[in-house]
């Protein structure tokens, strides 16, 4: 019994683990998922009432699968989830965005010009 239930909770944890690995935009993907959810509830179902837990599981695998496929969402436009580019002039080069260095003073602006380097400079 211990040994059961064992192997019972990896397999749950291994297809909750698994789930995190498919395409919900995918029907057939969605099918299979559905088709897996209903076949463990409809045998467990089936076992709990006393009727066949295999029968139940072919009625809720099926049941399953159709409602997986027909609840397929459409998928989102392709540009979703990226972040639009900046504008111009933010952040990056030396236009006239913020970030960038000001622009050099007028001639004859501030103490004039400086005097030239000295010899071996």
């Amino acid at each position: 019994m211990k040994r059961h239930l064992g192997l019972t909770i990896a397999g749950g944890a291994l297809l909750l683990g698994l789930a995190g690995c498919t395409n919900p935009y995918d029907p057939g993907q969605r099918a299979l998922g559905g088709g897996a959810i209903g076949a463990g509830a409809g045998a467990l179902i089936g076992a709990a009432t006393g009727g066949s837990p295999a029968t139940g599981a072919l009625i809720g695998g099926a049941i399953g699968a159709i409602g997986g496929a027909a609840t397929t969402p459409q998928a989102p436009p392709p540009g979703y989830y990226h972040r639009p580019p900046p504008p111009p002039g933010y952040g990056g080069g030396y236009g006239n965005g913020y970030g960038n260095p000001p622009p050099p003073p007028p001639p004859g602006y501030g103490y004039g010009n400086p005097p030239p380097p000295g010899p071996g400079y």
